[in-house]
C-alpha cells in the first residue's frame, strides 16, 4: 500500500501537469471503488481549472477554481499518473481525466480498493472538520509535537507500532516507516505505548520525519507495484535498515534481524538495539500539555 512518502511523491509528481490546467472531460468505468464512484457529480468538474494540490494523510486533494475539492485515495494498489490522450485506457483505467494540454490524468487500480471524493464548494471549506476530521497531525508538521504524542498515548497499552499505523493518532504512516523509525529510534515494536517517555517520543518523531524526508527524496519505496505520477519507481528500499531484512546482519550491533507479527502486521526489529520497555506502574499521572505544543511554527 502507498504509504505517506509515495503518495507525497506522486503529489509533487502531478503538479507541474496539473496546476493551472482545464479539465475539459471526465470519464469512468462501470466498476466502482471502495466507495461507489460519484458519477452523478464528476461531470461538473468540466471546465474546471486545478488551482493547487495537497496531500492530507494518505489522500490527494485537487482544489479547484470554484471552490469545490477532488480527494482521490490510491488504497492498497492505486496509480494515478498523466498519459498521452491518445495511449490505450488499460483494463483497470477506473476514472480519467482530460487536460487542455492534451494529457490524462489516469486512475489505474487493479484491487479497486482506492477511492474518489468529490466535494461541492459548500463542503470543501470543512473537509478538514468534516472529511479528516478523524485523522491524527500531520508527522511533517511542526504542530506536531512529542508532547502531544505522549498526552494522545497516555493510558494506551497497544504496540507503539499498532499506534503508529492508526491514521487516527498520526497521519499516513505506514508499516514500512513505521519499522524503519522505531529501529532508528531504538524502541522495540511491542512495547506498549503509554510506557514511551517524552524524550522515546522526541527522539521517535525526530527519525520518523527523517526517514519521511529520505524517503520523499528518494520517490518512495519500490514495494509491490508502486509507481509516482511520471510512471518511475521509487528506490528508499535501498536504505532500508530493518524491513524485510529477517536474518541479516543488524548496522549497528551485527545481531541478526528478528521477525514478529504486530496486531497482524510483519515488525522486524534488532533484538539488541530495540530493547522492549515494560509496563509502567498503575496510577501514572498523565503528561502535561505544554506551552511549545500551542505554538505552530510551520515546517
Amino acid at each position: 500500500m502507498p504509504e505517506l512518502p509515495e503518495v507525497e511523491v506522486v503529489c509533487r509528481g502531478l503538479r507541474p501537469y496539473l496546476i493551472q490546467r482545464s479539465i475539459v472531460a471526465v470519464h469512468w468505468s462501470d466498476k466502482d471503488l471502495r466507495v461507489p464512484l460519484p458519477r452523478a457529480t464528476l461531470p461538473g468538474l468540466i471546465g474546471q481549472r486545478i488551482t493547487r494540490i495537497s496531500r492530507r494523510a494518505k489522500y490527494l486533494l485537487i482544489h479547484l477554481a470554484n471552490g469545490s475539492l477532488l480527494i482521490v485515495h490510491l488504497g492498497m494498489s492505486g496509480r494515478l499518473g498523466i498519459f498521452p490522450a491518445n495511449e490505450p485506457v488499460h483494463r483497470h483505467d477506473h476514472v480519467r481525466w482530460l487536460l487542455d494540454t492534451g494529457l490524462e490524468m489516469r486512475l489505474n487500480d487493479t484491487r479497486r480498493f482506492g477511492s474518489v471524493h468529490l466535494l461541492p464548494p459548500d463542503e470543501a471549506g470543512e473537509a478538514e472538520h468534516s472529511f479528516f476530521h478523524a485523522c491524527g497531525p500531520e508527522p511533517l508538521s511542526r504542530s506536531c509535537s512529542p508532547e502531544q504524542l505522549q498526552r494522545q498515548a497516555h493510558g494506551r497499552k497497544q504496540a507503539i507500532k499498532t499506534l503508529l499505523m492508526d491514521s487516527r493518532f498520526i497521519a499516513g504512516v505506514g508499516n514500512i516507516y513505521a519499522n524503519e523509525a522505531l529501529f532508528a529510534a531504538g524502541i522495540h515494536p511491542d512495547s506498549p505505548a503509554h510506557t514511551l517517555d517524552l524524550g522515546d517520543w522526541q527522539r521517535l518523531l525526530d527519525q520518523l520525519r527523517i526517514i519521511l524526508d529520505q524517503a520523499i527524496a528518494c520517490g518512495g519505496s519500490t514495494i509491490s507495484d508502486f509507481l509516482g505520477a511520471s510512471g518511475d519507481s521509487g528506490y528508499f528500499q535501498v536504505n532500508f535498515k530493518v524491513y524485510g531484512r529477517t536474518n541479516q546482519n543488524c548496522p549497528n550491533c551485527g545481531q541478526k534481524i528478528s521477525k514478529t507479527r504486530t496486531s497482524g502486521r510483519a515488525s522486524f526489529f534488532c533484538p539488541s538495539c530495540q530493547q522492549q520497555k515494560k509496563e509502567q506502574a498503575s496510577g501514572s499521572t498523565p503528561p502535561q500539555k505544554t506551552e511549545s505544543e500551542n505554538s505552530e511554527t510551520g515546517r
